[in-house]
């Protein structure tokens, strides 16, 4: 990478939000927590300081060292990263009198670099407690608000590179002209050529890949996923044959999706063998009706079977996954990794025992950026265009014991939503959709005869990332014919229900 930013992350919720404004810029970033060390290595061009849920007057507050960060490269503070950098150069803030939350009307005072085009009374969004009281000396107000007043500020002094601080919060949605000023940041400021597309990524990661690997062989667990795919993809054209991807039939894919996944990835010339293991995880899931069993059963099977495999390659020195960058950002987050929900979420945790050197050439990604590199590849839209599938497949969408028989009726019934999603042109507006097969039976009449079978719940949500979700408002009529094609085509279901629940407080998934 040529050129860089770091954003050093105190902890705020929005700290992922910054990164991803300046990757729409096409413009190459990095988080990093603000307690770890960093070089000014060439190509770094500048540093964001996020927000934080602390007050900078905490008597452990967490500290840089701004005066020096600007001995090198422009900074740019935003929220707490603005109060912290008013109150280490001479700065007065206190608490506000009352907690400053939600949106506020911009007067630009002075335009400056950082303000260049933004519209009178522009709106932005305020998330916090304290307030700057007095800048320091050398310092001056560019922009105040009905009830702030000191929205935006900068170092007035050329002695060293630009130092900005900003009140509230760029990165949101609510800040309307947000990231017109980090654009401004980035581009007037930092001086970023704004030359990092997804082209540049591939050729770019390609290059990185062939020196990694030189002449070696990597093995890696496909799941027909997006993150998986398009990793496999990046490798197989820096490596060609040399990657050896395995996809494991667990039983509890959708309907057909083993075949076609295989199909997609002859077509874009990967190197796959494809596992039929169902009978192997049909006999494990007998009597396992507890959701955190089922998804054991999974993660050690496939363990086994995928092992079992990579016994048959020679050569193998690599192992390849799709991790991507979130992933990373949680496991070195300011406070540590978060708790774990729920175990085996998506595959993974291959064990110490097989020796492998990892590969990951999506870590530094976000999903929407995973998918535009694999759209650059030539990957079918209809793959990377995918809703998320969990790793423990249709295992969680059919509560209580899995059996051959609930899979049949669930992938049918499941099979009819999707398709109708796509026919009805709504699959691309919705996030995630699937069917659960509930283990409870209702009574019905079909013709002359009353029946006794099972309820499908349909679940379809919107969300930008899967940590919050809204539950989609599909319209009536289409719900309906949904309702009315599973019935009369899926014997064994006599009842269709919807979801209507949000997270939170429910999960997307009900296991």
């Amino acid at each position: 990478m040529t050129e860089k930013i770091l954003i050093l992350d105190f902890g705020s919720q929005y700290t992922q939000l910054i990164a991803r404004a300046v990757r729409e810029a096409n413009v190459y970033c990095e988080i990093i927590p603000f307690h770890k060390e960093f070089t000014y290595e060439k190509g770094l061009k500048g540093i964001i300081l996020s927000g934080s849920p602390f007050s900078v007057n905490e008597e452990n507050a967490p500290n840089v060292d701004i005066a020096d960060m600007i001995q090198h490269i422009p900074v740019l503070g935003v929220c707490y990263g603005a109060q912290l950098t008013a109150k280490n150069f001479g700065g007065r803030v206190d608490k506000s009198n009352k907690r400053e939350y939600g949106r506020a009307r911009l007067e630009v005072l002075k335009e400056d670099q950082l303000l260049s085009g933004i519209s009178k009374g522009s709106q932005v969004w305020m998330s916090h407690s304290d307030s700057i009281v007095t800048l320091p000396d050398e310092f001056e107000i560019t922009a105040i608000t009905e009830s702030i007043p000191v929205a935006a500020f900068k170092k007035m002094t050329t002695d060293t590179c630009p130092l900005y601080g900003i009140q509230f919060h760029p990165e949101v949605y609510h800040s309307t002209e947000g990231k017109k000023i980090i654009h401004n940041f980035l581009v007037n400021i930092c001086g970023c050529s704004q030359d990092w597309t997804p082209a540049s990524f591939v050729h770019e990661t390609v290059e990185e890949l062939k020196k990694q690997i030189g002449n070696h062989h990597v093995i890696m667990a496909l799941s027909g996923g997006v993150d998986s795919t398009v990793a496999a993809t990046l490798i197989s054209k820096a490596i060609g044959n040399r990657l050896h991807g395995i996809f494991v039939d667990n039983g509890v894919l959708r309907k057909d999706e083993f075949q076609q996944v295989l199909d997609t990835y002859k077509t874009i010339g990967l190197n796959v063998t494809g596992i039929d293991a169902k009978d192997l995880f049909y006999d494990e899931f007998k009597d396992k009706t507890d959701p955190e069993a089922k998804r054991k059963v999974i993660g050690r099977l496939f363990i086994d079977v995928f092992q079992e495999e990579a016994k048959k390659v020679a050569g193998v020195k690599f192992l390849g996954q799709g991790t991507i960058y979130p992933d990373v950002i949680e496991s070195v987050s300011v406070h540590g990794p978060s708790q774990t929900i729920k175990s085996h979420h998506n595959v993974g945790g291959l064990p110490d025992t097989m020796h492998l050197d990892l590969v990951e050439p999506l870590r530094y990604l976000f999903k929407d950026e995973v998918r535009k590199v694999g759209l650059e590849m030539g990957i079918p839209a209809d793959m990377i265009n995918r809703h998320p599938f969990p790793g423990p497949g249709l295992a969680i969408r059919i509560l209580g014991e899995v059996t051959a028989e609930k899979v049949a009726l669930l992938q049918a019934a499941d099979d009819i939503y999707i398709k109708a999603l796509k026919s009805h042109n709504l699959y691309s507006q919705v996030w995630q959709a699937g069917a659960i097969l509930l283990p409870v039976k209702s009574v019905g009449v079909m013709g002359d005869e009353r029946t006794y079978e099972f309820t499908v719940a349909l679940r379809a949500v919107t969300s930008v990332d899967g940590m919050t979700a809204d539950w989609a408002h599909l319209p009536y009529e289409f719900l309906a014919h949904v309702s009315n094609e599973i019935i009369n085509n899926v014997r064994g279901i006599n009842r269709v229900v919807y979801d209507i629940s949000s997270k939170p407080p429910a999960t997307i998934e009900w296991e």
